[in-house]
């Protein structure tokens, strides 16, 4: 009284290969390297404000640069340009018109 124990029947499938792509392209990342370098940019004028007496007797401070240009950099890199370079992909219009096409016949 043995009862067969039916397996379901192995049909070899070929796994389609998982290919990976990096979301960023050259385009993206350049525009991040841009961000990265307005930054540093930013912070070295900043420093040029750093001195034994950076404000005059009347509260006005030597170097414009390190008071008015160096955060107006800092605010575009951080908060413009590296946004700007992860968030909009530059090659995601071009992907989408070539997967439309395949998936029309053309």
């Amino acid at each position: 009284m043995s009862k067969e124990i039916k397996r379901p029947s192995t049909i070899s499938k070929k796994k389609a290969s998982v290919v990976w792509e990096f979301p960023l392209n050259k385009k993206d990342l350049m525009f991040v390297g841009i961000g990265i370098a307005v930054v540093i940019l930013g912070y070295l004028l900043m420093t040029t404000g750093i001195s034994n007496e950076p404000a005059a007797i009347d509260g006005k401070w030597n170097n414009p640069l390190a008071v008015t240009v160096a955060p107006l950099l800092l605010i575009i890199g951080y908060c413009v340009i590296i946004p700007l370079g992860i968030l909009k992909f530059f090659s995601k219009k071009t992907k989408d018109t070539e997967v439309n096409a395949e998936a029309n016949g053309n």
